[in-house]
């Protein structure tokens, strides 16, 4: 069994949906959305039982967070409803009518790793008739962007018998001018005009064979599709939280992503790897703008990808989701550390697309995909912000209503991705293993969920402070405070304020105090790996 059959395991059927758009699925979306919405607010205006300043300015903070998680439960419900619908393996002795690069990209990550997947991968298109060389239907190519005598010779001796056995062409630039997306146009400039389409791989993501031959051939039966993204699962975790997330993943990504691919339609958006283009498609989104002003929401896009997406849809071509997890996976974070880390490039990448959201010409979509990823990281300053004002009475609120229609419309996306599920178990045992991976999810969740908006409250305030994270060398403080201690601060701080204001406040703050408080200890045990 090879490396790649061992990661894509499949856990479920492949699905896919059908090209083209879907004004039904749109229209309920946008139905849900605003009634979800609507329903959180006018709760919320009615339950105000003293419309202070600050009452009436947190109406509109309701209003912006409310429609971003009704967004999220709308898809939800239409992925649930909508049948996954199984797509077929290439017949027998079919060939691809184009040819297609593969392209890895890195910078100073371990070369090992890579080298083994793509030897692996090879043997394994050659299996699947997608063979490499001059006249077969694939080539590899390795875009490294590593600098560092040590690391270039690493990656030299690394990549040097692959090179030579003819298994993957090796590129790495001097200068890294445009980080990846610089390297993938150098790339197009050197041999672009040589493939029909491209297939953009990061040195963590992994997609077997299989799957590649089934995202070319639906490129393929679709002229007027540009980009075609693949869902994504998780590789095996190494830690608690690493695992977490694979659970996670698992259990919500199909569903999630059959209701976005109904409403998107030919208006989706990319994720930067894992994707499948048309070389000409690609050409209208080489050209990124660099945005005016200094560094954090000035300069090169940090997420590219959104930005890519939108330029190749403004040129006429679809770009389209396949939702289906089978064959197609990425590393995640190991630790809440790296996942902040990440987290932290990701916010200031979304929030300089403030920059792009009024760019002439743009498909509506593509404005409302780049408008969601800002929403996603306001979102958490905007719940501390209500927090406050609500337990310090503020904006004073009578009742428990909102808050049991926001926390059952959070849980929507949780509970639909369980039907969806225990719906395709054909056998009790299954169904059992279902409800505890998924009570599992959402223990784990609901405890970091509080410890995530603490720290993406404090990365958007560092982006609007000026701070660039950009894609600099990590430099290690001598000394830092130990993880989960600024989370737990801020508990301390929030408890503080519900002890002035009496039981009721406590009890209905403790959900997200107690995580706080309990922050360096959940840290350590989810980073930790187990025996």
């Amino acid at each position: 069994m090879s490396l790649v059959d061992t990661v894509f395991r499949p856990a479920e059927t492949p699905a896919t949906e059908a090209a083209g758009d879907e004004p039904g699925a749109r229209w309920l979306f946008i139905l849900l959305t605003a009634g979800f919405s609507v329903a959180i607010t006018w709760l919320f205006a009615a339950s105000v039982t003293d419309w202070t300043p600050l009452a009436v300015g947190a109406l509109p903070l309701v209003a912006v967070n409310s429609a971003w998680i009704s967004g999220g439960a709308a898809t939800a419900i239409i992925g649930l409803a909508r049948s996954a619908v199984a797509v077929p393996a290439p017949p027998a002795g079919w060939t691809p009518g184009g040819r297609t690069a593969i392209l890895v990209t890195l910078c100073k990550e371990e070369p090992e790793p890579v080298a083994r997947y793509l030897q692996s991968l090879h043997r394994a298109l050659r299996r699947e008739g997608l063979g490499q060389g001059v006249d077969g239907a694939t080539e590899i190519f390795v875009l490294s962007d590593t600098s560092g005598a040590e690391a270039v010779a690493r990656e030299a001796a690394v990549f040097g018998p692959l090179v030579a056995a003819g298994i993957v062409h090796y590129r790495r630039r001097a200068r890294n001018t445009g980080r990846k997306p610089g390297n993938i146009a150098g790339w197009l400039a050197w041999r672009g005009s040589a493939f029909d389409y491209m297939l953009v791989l990061d040195s963590d993501s992994r997609m077997s064979a299989g799957r590649i031959g089934r995202m070319i051939r639906q490129i393929e039966a679709r002229p007027s599709t540009g980009l075609l993204q693949a869902g994504m699962g998780l590789i095996p975790g190494r830690s608690r939280f690493g695992r977490h997330q694979r659970s996670s993943v698992r259990l919500m990504s199909s569903n999630f992503g059959r209701g976005m691919a109904a409403w998107a339609g030919r208006s989706s958006n990319y994720w930067g790897h894992n994707a499948i283009m048309r070389v000409a498609a690609f050409r209208a989104a080489v050209d990124l703008p660099r945005l005016p002003g200094r560094a954090p929401f000035g300069g090169p896009p940090l997420s590219h990808d959104f930005i890519e997406a939108a330029w190749i849809r403004r040129a006429g071509w679809a770009v389209e989701l396949d939702p289906c997890l089978d064959g197609s996976a990425e590393d995640g974070p190991q630790s809440l550390e790296a996942f902040h880390k990440r987290d932290r490039r990701w916010c200031q990448g979304n929030m300089q697309h403030l920059r792009v959201l009024t760019e002439p010409g743009l498909h509506p979509m593509s404005r409302v995909h780049l408008a969601a990823g800002i929403v996603s990281y306001l979102a958490a300053p905007i719940w501390l912000i209500l927090v406050v004002l609500i337990a310090t009475g503020l904006a004073p609120v009578a009742g428990l209503l909102p808050f049991a229609l926001v926390a059952t419309v959070l849980l929507l996306p949780k509970l639909c991705a369980l039907a969806g599920r225990i719906g395709r178990d054909r056998t009790a045992r299954r169904r059992w293993v279902t409800c505890r991976a998924w009570t599992g999810e959402l223990v784990v969740s609901t405890l970091i969920a509080p410890i995530m908006m603490v720290r993406q409250t404090a990365s958007v305030i560092s982006v609007l402070m000026g701070r660039d994270c950009g894609w600099k060398s990590e430099r290690r403080p001598t000394w830092r405070l130990p993880a989960g201690t600024p989370e737990a601060a801020a508990g301390i701080a929030i408890a503080a304020i519900a002890a002035q204001l009496g039981t009721g406040a406590s009890l209905w703050l403790a959900p997200l105090v107690l995580p706080l408080l309990g922050a360096p200890l959940i840290v350590r045990v989810l980073d930790a790996t187990p025996a």
